[in-house]
């Protein structure tokens, strides 16, 4: 099993500090979720049911006609290399490191890419796999890129895989309307930009044929009826969607400019996390964790991934604990 953010618990115990005293910043959730509703009764109590309608709110949300519902993407992104035989498989390097496992222990050949090194390899590859916009670096691509790079490995059967599970407050920037090109393969997820992670939904967006080998992959029942129910719901409140958005730029940028107040070599991010690479990481990790913020740290290339704070106190608290650990650190022979 990879390391992930969040692991509360377990951070608790180590530090001693009680669970609900924790700023968890190590996620890259919306600390501001779609606020669930109370759900109706029959919903727990009968079986998940595939003409409920959310496929067809999906579809309209994603701009997208063909698309399959999955617990989260991780679901996905574990069937996927089962569904092709063992190739070479080009993976951006840093990123979620979920991909590059999942394909490695499918008997595929892994090739770690930097930036630099993709438009070369596009050609060589049998499947691309790309995290848009980046998980942790933030980095995007133009769509005509990502149409070209689409385009040539399908000339040979090749797949690009491009997990856009922080692309939601940049609707613009997906592929999802291009779902149908050969070779083309989006994941989605409920998780990041709904804030809603524990209820396992995503969704994979592809060809028609490719989708139902997936579904038989994953058998029925994939999704559980109430995270159906919640789904569906949020796919479809517009408003709450939009708002967010816009408050996801703002917030963004507050938290670039609080970390780079602090001296923090900010690289990049999104709406939900900002990414500081430094060969430091561990000691400001350690030392926010005694304060009792939990940060995610990346050991290749060494940095820290901030998520967002919610409340107003938790960007005070944010903003004192790196004060404290910046005089901490000066102190330091």
């Amino acid at each position: 099993m990879l390391e992930h953010g969040g692991g509360l618990r377990a951070a608790a115990e180590q530090y001693r500090i009680p669970l609900n005293d924790w700023l968890d910043l190590s996620t890259g959730i919306n600390p501001q979720a779609w606020p669930v509703p109370t759900l109706p009764a029959t919903v727990w109590q009968r079986l998940p049911e595939a003409d409920d309608g959310l496929e067809a709110v999906a579809a309209d949300y994603y701009g997208a006609p063909h698309l399959l519902p999955t617990a989260g993407s991780q679901a996905a992104i574990q069937a996927l290399p089962q569904l092709r035989s063992p190739g070479r498989v080009g993976v951006l390097h840093p990123s979620y490191a979920e991909h590059a496992h999942a394909w490695q222990q499918g008997g595929h050949t892994v090739e770690p890419l930097s930036i630099e090194r993709l438009e070369r390899a596009v050609e060589h590859l049998d499947t691309l796999v790309l995290v848009h916009p980046n998980n942790p670096t933030g980095v995007r691509f133009p769509l005509d890129t990502l149409l070209d790079w689409r385009a040539q490995l399908a000339n040979h059967g090749g797949w690009l895989v491009v997990d856009e599970a922080f692309i939601d407050a940049t609707p613009a920037d997906s592929l999802a309307p291009h779902i149908g090109l050969p070779g083309l393969i989006v994941l989605r997820s409920l998780g990041k930009f709904f804030g809603l992670a524990g209820a396992r939904v995503g969704f994979t967006l592809a060809e028609p044929a490719l989708l139902e080998v997936l579904r038989e992959r994953l058998g029925p029942w994939a999704v559980s009826g109430p995270g159906r129910w919640v789904a569906r719901h949020a796919l479809a409140d517009r408003n709450w969607q939009n708002q967010t958005r816009c408050q996801l730029t703002r917030t963004g940028n507050r938290l670039a400019d609080l970390l780079k107040r602090q001296g923090l070599p900010v690289a990049g991010g999104v709406g939900l996390f900002q990414w500081v690479p430094m060969v430091e990481a561990p000691f400001w990790q350690e030392a926010l964790a005694r304060r009792g913020i939990l940060t995610r740290r990346f050991t290749d290339p060494p940095g820290l991934r901030f998520g967002l704070p919610g409340l107003e106190s938790a960007w005070r608290r944010l903003e004192l604990a790196l004060v404290g650990v910046r005089a901490e650190r000066l102190q330091l022979p």
